[in-house]
């Protein structure tokens, strides 16, 4: 994946960053991850997100977690920039948040807004920035994605999927398969895209491996 010309350098990023918990919802660096904004409290991050930094922090309740209410989050998200908004009819924000880096919870700050913010840690995921490439098993990895897709009735452009970048096929699948929230964390925490490929591809293997071995447990 490239970099974008608009993105953050390291030394740009936020030292307080506005959060936005949300289960089961993964962005990774240089991922896009579209958003339906209509709650009161978004409505007031997005526009005063819009008027500073553009920057926005996706995290994953702990489990057990409410996303209703106020509930503690995992330790580590992702940051994203905004990169595409606009408004509709009916009150609502539509906005797409492109992955910039991962961040570390510092601490939680005194709610002085309607929404969570938090200090930000940028050092331990410095290698965000860093859009090289990360050998991957990609044969191995597009072995398994075949059964998968079609265990969980995903459809898929297969000439896009083998003509895609290793970087982006790993993010847009870890960001965009059905995966438990636990899963989905363990991917973002991942040291880098080989290693996100590695248990990516463990996890899809697992599931269609199991679903095999329960079919013929059915059957017999």
């Amino acid at each position: 994946m490239s970099r974008s010309p608009f993105a953050p350098s390291f030394e740009q990023l936020p030292a307080v960053l506005p959060i936005f918990p949300l289960t089961g919802v993964l962005l990774l660096p240089r991922g896009k991850l579209p958003l339906n904004i209509f709650e009161p409290r978004y409505l007031a991050m997005t526009r005063d997100a819009l008027g500073g930094e553009r920057m926005i922090g996706m995290i994953q309740p702990q489990e057990g977690g409410d996303d209703a209410d106020e509930p503690p989050v995992y330790g580590i998200g992702c940051a994203g920039r905004m990169t595409s908004f606009s408004e509709t009819d009916d009150g609502r924000y539509l906005i797409t948040l492109t992955g910039v880096a991962r961040f570390g919870v510092a601490r939680e700050l005194p709610r002085d807004r309607p929404y969570r913010r938090v200090a930000a840690d940028w050092q331990r995921w410095r290698g965000d920035l860093d859009d090289g490439a990360r050998a991957v098993d990609r044969k191995r990895l597009l072995a398994a994605l075949k059964p998968f897709f079609l265990r969980n009735g995903i459809d898929a452009d297969w000439q896009a999927v083998e003509s895609t970048s290793d970087e982006r096929l790993v993010t847009t699948i870890a960001m965009g398969c059905p995966f438990q929230p636990s899963e989905k964390q363990a991917l973002l925490e991942a040291a880098d895209t080989a290693e996100r490929a590695r248990l990516l591809t463990a996890l899809v293997e697992m599931e269609v491996h199991g679903g095999a071995e329960q079919a013929d447990g059915v059957r017999h």
